[in-house]
């Protein structure tokens, strides 16, 4: 595909601290006139998602699962070379990254949604490795009031630490105690355009948000395209075929390109 998604590539620099953080900031990552018209399709897709409280992840904020699927803005936002490029550097080792999932997120203020517990992302996916990164682009100013994202800066290295949302009180450091040795990321303002990234492995949560308008977000998540299909059951992979100790080789997973 061409490369003309206004996307920049990730810097050496931003490379060398996700190593030793498991999370990174990306200054402008996608060029705010960009950012405007996808905010403005978001915000006409989150009006149309349900408001039912299903889950515990429900309380925390609400979400447009697989929004790449529908839209091509934000397909093709997802499948930009740069973002290949970028989850590939950042994952070391990896040659190269399939689409995970895609997603609109919304904290609204006011009580809308509470905090998001502290919590690990990979403890619940049917892949056998753990190479998986998630970016976290606002749409909006986010100043850290609103509820940006805190990371426990290198608990990637920490391996499996269970799963949370599960039931009241699991969050990683219930679960986990001497996670508060951990240094956590300092709050994070970000502009419309800016990113965050952090390891499928970083423990990773964000406090209510406090302002005065809703926290609106897309988080696009790669995983490296040679991990295999282990079974495990999984609401986004039951059903679809797949072949247990085979590659995630399904139109719902599409290889990112690097061109």
């Amino acid at each position: 595909m061409a490369d003309d998604t206004p996307v920049r590539d990730v810097t050496d620099d931003e490379v060398a601290f996700f190593a030793e953080n498991g999370w990174a900031v990306l200054p402008r990552l996608v060029d705010p006139g960009h950012v405007a018209l996808l905010r403005d399709r978001a915000l006409e897709r989150l009006a149309e998602r349900s408001r039912a409280v299903t889950s515990m992840v429900d309380r925390a904020f609400g979400q447009s699962r697989d929004v790449a699927e529908t839209d091509a803005y934000f397909r093709d936002l997802a499948a930009a070379p740069a973002l290949g490029r970028g989850a590939t550097r950042l994952l070391r080792g990896v040659s190269r990254v399939r689409i995970q999932v895609t997603n609109l997120l919304i904290k609204e203020p006011g009580g809308g949604h509470g905090a998001t517990a502290f919590h690990q992302d990979f403890p619940w996916m049917p892949m056998d490795r753990s190479a998986m990164i998630t970016v976290w682009l606002a749409l909006v100013d986010v100043p850290a009031g609103m509820g940006s994202l805190r990371f426990l800066s290198g608990s990637h290295r920490h391996g499996l630490l269970g799963r949370s949302f599960t039931r009241d009180g699991d969050d990683q450091f219930a679960q986990h105690p001497w996670l508060e040795e951990r240094e956590a990321s300092p709050p994070l303002d970000l502009a419309a355009g800016d990113a965050t990234v952090h390891h499928a492995l970083t423990v990773h949560g964000a406090p209510a948000n406090s302002g005065d308008s809703a926290r609106l977000s897309f988080t696009v998540t790669y995983f490296d395209a040679d991990a295999l299909y282990t079974g495990t059951p999984y609401g986004q992979t039951d059903g679809l075929g797949l072949v247990v100790n085979r590659p995630f080789e399904h139109p719902r997973f599409p290889v990112v390109a690097h061109a």
